[in-house]
């Protein structure tokens, strides 16, 4: 079990004296869910957010409407907004969340099922990445979940630059 991500989150969270917390739209609460699977996760994990609707992500998440109707929920722009609402909301550190066209409907040929952003938030910067994923609903969920946890890993072991 300490293999899984969220066991590689824990120790490096306590290491940097770190909070965390989550915004989460296509994976449904899968991210808090796998970080509170964790004994003592209470020591840096704050809370999250499902915010699955537009009106959830601009009432909880501060999301701009104009934001949301300029780029679309499944946007660079909205999961940093998201990522930055959840951090101010909460008073965490670091903000991760995520927003996507899970499936099997609702793509585009702009943005195809499996399109997903993942945004992440601290005082210092804000980053974003881009996935197409190409499973069904609870793989493309499941690797979204998964890739969350794996940026906020790779923003403590210091691999990420200001943008």
């Amino acid at each position: 079990m300490e293999n899984l991500l969220e066991y590689k989150i824990a120790p490096l969270l306590r290491k940097h004296g770190l909070t965390l917390a989550t915004a989460e739209s296509c994976t449904g609460g899968i991210i808090a869910n796998r970080i509170t699977n964790v004994p003592g996760c209470s020591d840096y994990f704050l809370g999250g957010v499902v915010a699955y609707a537009d009106e959830a992500k601009i009432a909880l998440l501060h999301v701009l409407p104009e934001t949301l109707s300029r780029h679309g929920a499944v946007s660079r722009e909205v999961v940093i907004e998201m990522a930055r609402g959840i951090r101010a909301v909460l008073g965490s550190h670091i903000g991760i969340s995520v927003s996507g066209i899970a499936g099997p409907g609702g793509g585009s040929p702009e943005k195809p099922v499996g399109t997903t952003w993942i945004g992440l938030s601290t005082a210092e910067a804000d980053w974003a990445r881009h996935f197409c994923w190409q499973g069904d609903r609870l793989q493309n969920k499941t690797s979204s979940a998964e890739a969350a946890l794996q940026f906020v890993i790779d923003y403590l072991e210091g691999k990420l630059t200001q943008e």
